[in-house]
């Protein structure tokens, strides 16, 4: 009895916990499955308002494309035999309630929510098309918010997908909850509803009893509008039709001519090929704030309004897709050439002679595709003749001008070799057989202006030879100054036959003789192969140089020794440049005269190389450097001995090395203290010194009486035979780097305005395209394939770059009245293309996204939008009547979006929640979204309602 009635007399504590437990117990043994399907939507959802959006980030919310702060997260429900998907999107930073540009989801503009649910079946069309299905999908889910105390708006899509359908609840947390209806018209749209009057009476019609009362009671309606505007598209039709109706004179400008013209026309790159307009047009965003209309009649007037009259105006270019989709740059620019050319590279490693890739008999690798015709005699005849037009020569300014990067070894610009490379990319595909076959006949055309003494076109004929350049740039330029001088000395010959027999009498040692050991350049150096001083060159009858002291020369000789109360020696000085009027000679006490000498012998890079070579070779001996420097220091000797003929050993080394003239340090410098006191250097002073060997065995010859260091003859015959044997790999090598550099030289010449970002993309181009091509530069070449793929991915790297090039130049040219828009829209898309650009052959397309960024246009830049639509033409695809109001220049709006909505206040009521916020404001109770045209029409309704 006691143990039966224990449990009564202790009943408190155990009882509680029980009932406790009881309470929060749920018995799913009993629970439908629709029941269990609305709590496991609920408790994803309490599951995300616990974690609110930062822990969302962490767990796995996906980031939307038009938005920085804008996420979704989702998760997948099971009711039934069918599966769902809930998504939850939401925002990390809040804004305004609303704003046209700001919307990350279609469901934000229709019903003016900014964080929602949407909930669908995992199905092909992700569509409910039963409509009971749909209401009770909704009602479990609103069912869950409820339970959750959620206050989150949630739809479902309905009926057919292009219909853009939905319907959707929202629990405001009063008494009033929030219903949602989107629905699409896709044709035959009423006419009434075409315009604004007829669709302000279809919002007014929801809360009206009858349209009789629009008429009797003062109903405000908040309105705002969108309207979208689509310039004709930038085709070549467009541009015709544009430019013969702009056109005022009385011309017939429809003819060939403007037939012809594209708008590239004045790019630098339309010499070589015509690109497509990367700016497809433009669309302008026209926005009327949110104003409080009172009737109809309102409605009419802002129909008939301008779209100046907008409080806020946007423009957004329309770019054409291969802009918008992962490609490997430009795919019909310099880029795609290059590919060409890279690929003709690597095939030119299968033959050992240029020859065997056109000659019938020797048809070369077995590999060649059949596609490899070579291109026929008058295409080759006609390129022929553009490069070695008569009427082109390349001034020294103008070369100067060009010279090449010094990391890049190509030709510069306007240069022949340069030019036919350019010319190569656009001839028979640029494979190889097509550059074998042009390469023949060009050094055949090379070869008769060499015998015919022609002068060779777009090539320098004077300066020093710019070892930066490609080793066949230097051949052509060596190629044109022998052509000179043979022209010069020709003619020289005919006006006075025989003049070269006045120095036969010189035997070979005594003359300055030009041969293949006397080309280089003389340097203030010991002839143990060590430089005591910078470079110099001697004076010549153009130009006088002295290195190491600055000297001032007299150009009068004679008179300046009767002056001096001197002895003048001038009945045999020859050659003189002028007297120095600070050096004396030594001996006799006269002035020192500075001589003409001869120019150095010209020298290209591989005549460099066989010297030190060969210098090399000799382990440094001094009497081979010596012999290599002889012939240039004898000329010398014999110009100095000329021009100064009382001149000592000593007069000679203080005029051409100064450096091996040590004045004594204990001795005062006066007037009257002459010979200065000073003794020459210790090499100088050696008794096996060849200079001074030389000196004693130079005879006094002027310049003009000696003979040339430079042989024209034969160094021309060199360079056609260098020409005429060049390996197919040593000549693709140098078209690979020599193409390059033009084409990027030649795309760099476009005007694009004042784009900082484009500067610097084109800078970074030379910086990247120098390693690439580094390789090409050695001797020893081989088929490596990681050079190849090297050059392949800078190409990759030279078709981004051109892209944005051609959209930098499509914007200054459309907007060069508005420079801030140009600069301001392609910043905009140069941030979206820069993280799109791969250098390497196979690109990631897991983050695609659409270029939809916006500029505002300030007021004074609207005159300059405007005249971009241009009134279409009759001939032009439009509709000759009207539909839709609101015209610019005869434009209709592509796409109007309209917000209708009635405000009204939700006291403090007994149901509302305790923190709601929204009680103590107004709300939308009714809100209607419109957007279409006079084909489509779109129609989203949110209304409140007391359940």
């Amino acid at each position: 009895m006691e143990s039966s009635s224990s449990p009564k007399v202790e009943p408190d504590a155990d009882d509680d916990v029980s009932e406790e437990v009881f309470e929060h117990f749920d018995d799913f043994t009993i629970a439908s499955s629709w029941e269990r399907f609305i709590s496991k939507i609920e408790a994803i959802c309490r599951l995300w308002m616990a974690d609110g959006p930062n822990n969302l980030l962490e767990k796995g919310a996906i980031p939307l494309e038009n938005s920085k702060n804008s996420y979704k997260i989702k998760s997948e429900l099971q009711y039934d035999v069918k599966s769902y998907c809930m998504e939850y999107y939401f925002e990390t930073k809040t804004g305004k309630s609303f704003d046209w540009n700001s919307t990350f989801h279609d469901l934000q503009l229709c019903f003016g929510v900014k964080e929602f649910l949407l909930i669908a079946p995992q199905s092909a069309s992700g569509v409910v098309l039963d409509a009971p299905e749909a209401s009770k999908l909704l009602s479990a889910v609103a069912i869950a918010l409820s339970n959750s105390s959620s206050l989150w708006p949630a739809f479902v899509p309905v009926h057919d997908p292009s219909r853009k359908a939905y319907i959707g609840i929202q629990n405001t947390g009063t008494a009033f909850t929030r219903r949602f209806e989107a629905d699409r018209i896709g044709s035959q749209v009423p006419p009434s509803l075409m315009h604004l009057e007829g669709l302000y009476q279809l919002f007014v019609s929801k809360f009206a009893y009858c349209t009789d009362d629009l008429d009797k009671h003062l109903i405000k309606v908040q309105f705002a509008m969108k309207l979208t505007y689509r310039t004709l598209p930038y085709d070549d039709d467009n541009i015709k039709d544009i430019d013969v109706q702009n056109t005022k004179s009385g011309k017939n400008l429809a003819g060939e001519s403007s037939n012809e013209r594209l708008w590239d026309d004045d790019c630098s790159w339309s010499e070589w090929y015509s690109s497509e307009d990367p700016v497809k047009g433009f669309e302008l965003i026209a926005i009327w704030s949110e104003k409080t209309i009172e009737s109809s009649m309102e409605m009419e007037e802002v129909e008939n309004a301008s779209p100046h009259e907008a409080e806020k105006w946007f423009i957004s270019p329309s770019f054409a897709p291969y802009l918008l989709e992962y490609s490997n740059g430009n795919q019909f620019g310099f880029a795609s050439a290059l590919h060409l050319l890279v690929d003709a590279f690597e095939m030119s490693f299968e033959a050992q002679f240029l020859e065997d890739f056109v000659s019938a008999e020797s048809p070369g690798p077995d590999n060649l595709k059949s596609s490899m015709v070579i291109p026929p005699p008058t295409v080759r005849d006609r390129v022929l003749k553009e490069l070695f037009d008569e009427g082109v020569q390349l001034i020294d300014s103008a070369y100067d001008e060009h010279k090449t990067p010094q990391a890049i070894k190509g030709a510069p610009l306007e240069t022949l070799f340069a030019q036919f490379c350019l010319h190569s990319l656009w001839v028979g595909n640029c494979h190889i057989r097509a550059i074998a076959a042009l390469w023949i006949e060009f050094v055949q055309e090379v070869r008769w202006c060499w015998e015919e003494s022609q002068l060779l076109p777009r090539m320098p004929v004077n300066g020093s030879i710019d070892l930066s350049t490609c080793l066949i740039n230097q051949k052509l330029h060596m190629l044109a100054v022998c052509i000179k001088k043979k022209r010069e000395w020709n003619e020289d010959h005919r006006e006075c036959m025989g003049s070269e027999d006045q120095i036969d009498y010189m035997t070979e040692e005594e003359s300055a003789v030009g041969d293949d050991t006397s080309s280089m350049q003389a340097q203030n150096e010991d002839f143990s192969g060590k430089f005591t001083g910078e470079p110099r060159s001697f004076p010549t009858s153009r130009d006088l140089h002295y290195s190491d002291t600055a000297f001032t020369v007299s150009q009068d000789p004679v008179k300046d020794d009767l002056l001096n109360g001197e002895k003048s020696s001038d009945q045999t000085r020859r050659g003189s440049a002028g007297v120095i009027d600070s050096m004396m000679l030594l001996k006799s006490y006269q002035r020192m005269h500075a001589p003409y000498t001869q120019e150095a012998p010209l020298m290209t890079e591989d005549m460099y190389e066989e010297r030190l070579q060969a210098l090399e070779a000799s382990n440094g001996s001094f009497n081979y450097f010596a012999q290599l420097e002889r012939d240039i220091l004898t000329s010398d000797m014999a110009a100095f001995k000329a021009a100064n003929p009382d001149a000592i050993f000593e007069d000679f080394i203080r005029w051409h090395s100064p450096a091996d003239w040590l004045e004594d340090p204990e001795v005062e410098k006066s007037k009257d203290n002459w010979p200065p006191r000073g003794h020459l250097s210790k090499r100088m002073s050696e008794s096996d010194n060849l200079w001074r060997e030389l000196w004693d065995r130079a005879h006094a010859l002027a310049a003009s009486e000696q003979k040339p260091l430079f042989d024209p003859n034969r160094e021309g015959e060199k360079v056609i035979h260098y020409l005429e044997t060049l390996r197919p790999h040593q000549l693709l090598a140098q078209m690979v780097c020599t193409a390059f550099l033009a084409a990027a030289d030649t795309v760099n010449k476009t005007s694009y305005g004042e784009l900082k970002q484009m500067e610097t993309k084109m800078q970074q181009l030379y910086l990247t395209m120098a390693p690439a091509l580094k390789p090409l530069e050695a001797n020893r070449l081989s088929a490596d394939s990681e050079t190849i793929e090297d050059l392949k991915r800078q190409c990759v790297v030279f078709g981004h770059v051109e892209n944005l090039l051609t959209v930098a130049a499509s914007l200054h040219r459309k907007l060069v009245q508005a420079p801030r828009l140009a600069v301001e829209i392609f910043i905009d898309f140069y941030n979206f293309y820069i993280p799109r650009m791969g250098t390497g052959l196979e690109e990631d397309y897991s983050n695609k996204k659409e270029f939809d960024k916006k500029q505002i246009v300030w007021n004074n830049e609207r005159e300059v939008v405007s005249s971009m639509f241009v009134p279409p033409t009759a001939n032009q695809s439009w509709r000759k009547v009207f539909s839709m109001g609101n015209l610019l220049n005869g434009h209709e709006p592509m796409v109007r979006e309209i917000i209708f909505s009635l405000h009204d206040g939700v006291s403090n009521n007994h149901y509302a929640a305790p923190n709601a916020s929204v009680s103590e404001q107004e709300i939308d109770t009714y809100r209607m979204y419109i957007c279409g045209t006079s084909n489509d029409l779109r129609v989203s309704l949110s209304v409140v309602s007391c359940d």
